[in-house]
């Protein structure tokens, strides 16, 4: 698969950075994802998350789509990361969620084709991101934009 960056209507969906003044609409498309995967958050975590997001120098990097109405749908968060197997700075997706009142608008179509524009523009090799074996709609949606690798994930908690 390449990283052809996908295009969504103008008119309906527009993707840009965050920045300071998104806290609100971050937090709440944020909090949906953690309850989506059943993950717990803290104030300090939300907060440390932020941070990271609003250091120009962290690695960490992200961006909001908005509908038509300027309304914030959904989120992403990526980031760079050496692949030193092949030699090469690959990106990866941390992060993306679409509010589920807004799924099927071209969020998703839109933000994947932000962070495959900033992939192809900064001359990573790949755009890599993971989800939930059981995220039966965004897996039908991703194997319609990317191709799934035979890799398994594993976790170990220090």
């Amino acid at each position: 698969m390449s990283l052809t960056p996908m295009s969504a209507s103008p008119d309906r969906i527009t993707v840009t950075p965050l920045s300071a003044d998104d806290r609100p609409e971050w937090a709440r498309l944020f909090a949906g994802y953690a309850r989506f995967y059943a993950v717990a958050q803290t104030p300090a975590s939300v907060a440390t998350t932020w941070d990271w997001l609003m250091d120009p120098g962290h690695v960490v990097e992200g961006v909001l789509a908005r509908g038509g109405d300027g309304t914030a749908v959904g989120l992403a968060h990526y980031r760079e990361m050496p692949n030193p197997l092949r030699g090469t700075i690959v990106g990866f997706l941390d992060d993306l969620f679409v509010d589920p009142q807004a799924r099927g608008n071209g969020a998703a179509a839109a933000l994947i084709g932000h962070v495959a524009g900033q992939a192809q523009s900064r001359g990573w090799s790949k755009l890599r991101w993971i989800t939930a074996d059981d995220n039966y709609r965004a897996r039908a949606f991703y194997d319609k934009v990317a191709g799934k690798t035979h890799w398994t994930v594993y976790e170990l908690i220090a």
